[in-house]
């Protein structure tokens, strides 16, 4: 099939192809995480301390959340001296929205260019070779956006062409995958530097009987950055690929925009999951995965490998009972939930951290996979990848 830069299609087995010019690769990764280290054993007593509550039922109801989660650890902006700093952070009803957003935008800050100079870093090329920014945040609210502090931080040349992508949750790294390898591809020439920062800090409040789904955020979501680097046409002797996009998808479940529900108030960020989130995605997700499937062939899901933006341990379990996965194939999913909690955004590149991993070390025989994160809306982004040799 000349001119769609598929390489050599189903013509290798189970083997990696090398890689086709025209379609965006995955050059580089980077990520960057708070200094203050939550461990899941100890969280409960941790955060109970932290916003004064002495609650049994409380207690007794977060430790079985955090139980539930298969979190171990996770990162966070907020920390003793915050909260000594803005005492207001941890009394109910107090409107705190201006210093929640100025210690969020200082944070964001400092954790996405540190994630982009690992990105850089390991890229290896001038900074001035970047020639596009896309910018991932839901907590990141001001003008100018971060995206121009960013650019200024980090160094980029003025006419770099930037592009933000505010407040998609979940769903938003891979939304940012799908907008860079759109830019890299019709871009020739072209390096995207892609970076998402999210903190929990605009959510952060103490436990209200009137709010109980404010426990699952507490037990479930951390802080943290990531970076990537995206291009088509790698140089050879620079640059080191080691994932192919191949075919993007985006698609929303009519009437489940109350599932994922939030909003920005006085006291900060309400954030709502509804309890059927695992069952709305698992309704739709065969015929979603098998739209990319089919765009190379492939019909049985285990002749993949995935990355899937680990939500939750139920989102996985229903994936993996729903498509009949084998137990190793949400492996990598797993163990980002596991060392950093959901981190909203950021998530899917911590998985595809790990891919590399397994990838560089031939643990993966596959050479087809799908990226898959889950969003407001219910929005559901895909990507048909590719491992490179």
């Amino acid at each position: 099939m000349p001119g769609l830069g598929l390489g050599n299609i189903g013509g290798e087995g189970n083997g990696r192809s090398h890689c086709s010019g025209g379609k965006a690769k995955l050059l580089a990764l980077g990520k960057a995480l708070p200094k203050n280290v939550l461990h899941q054993d100890k969280f409960v007593e941790t955060y109970l301390h932290g916003t004064s509550c002495d609650d049994p039922a409380t207690r007794a109801k977060l430790e079985r959340l955090c139980k539930s989660t298969t979190v171990r650890t996770r990162y966070t902006v907020m920390s003793k001296e915050l909260l000594d700093e803005h005492p207001e952070l941890k009394t109910e009803g107090t409107p705190t929205l201006t210093p929640r957003l100025d210690i969020c935008n200082a944070a964001v800050l400092e954790l996405g260019a540190a994630a982009a100079r690992a990105a850089l870093g390991e890229w290896g090329r001038p900074i001035a070779d970047i020639t596009h920014l896309v910018y991932i945040s839901s907590t990141d609210i001001r003008l100018p956006g971060g995206d121009l502090f960013l650019a200024t931080r980090l160094g980029l040349t003025p006419n770099t062409v930037r592009t933000s992508l505010l407040l998609l949750g979940c769903s938003g790294g891979a939304a940012g995958l799908r907008t860079a390898k759109d830019i890299a591809e019709n871009n020739p020439g072209s390096r995207v530097l892609v970076i998402a920062a999210e903190t929990t800090v605009l959510g952060f409040r103490p436990p209200s009987h009137d709010r109980p789904y404010d426990l699952v955020s507490a037990a479930l979501f951390g802080d943290g950055a990531s970076a990537a680097i995206i291009g088509a046409s790698p140089i050879r002797a620079e640059e080191d690929p080691f994932l192919e996009l191949e075919f993007s998808r985006q698609e929303f479940l009519p009437g489940t925009d109350k599932v994922i529900n939030g909003k920005i108030a006085e006291e900060g960020s309400d954030f709502k999951l509804g309890r059927d989130l695992p069952e709305k995605i698992e309704s739709r997700i065969e015929g979603f995965c098998r739209t990319l499937m089919d765009k190379v062939g492939i019909k049985e899901f285990n002749d993949l490998f995935w990355a899937v933006h680990p939500g939750g341990p139920a989102i996985l379990n229903r994936l993996e009972v729903c498509l009949e996965l084998e137990p190793d194939k949400l492996k990598i999913s797993r163990k980002a939930l596991m060392n950093y909690g959901n981190v909203s955004s950021n998530t899917v590149f911590y998985v595809l951290e790990y891919l590399r991993d397994e990838l560089k070390k031939g643990a993966i025989r596959e050479e087809w996979g799908l990226i898959l994160a889950f969003g407001p809306g219910i929005t559901f982004e895909g990507m048909l990848v590719r491992g490179i040799n």
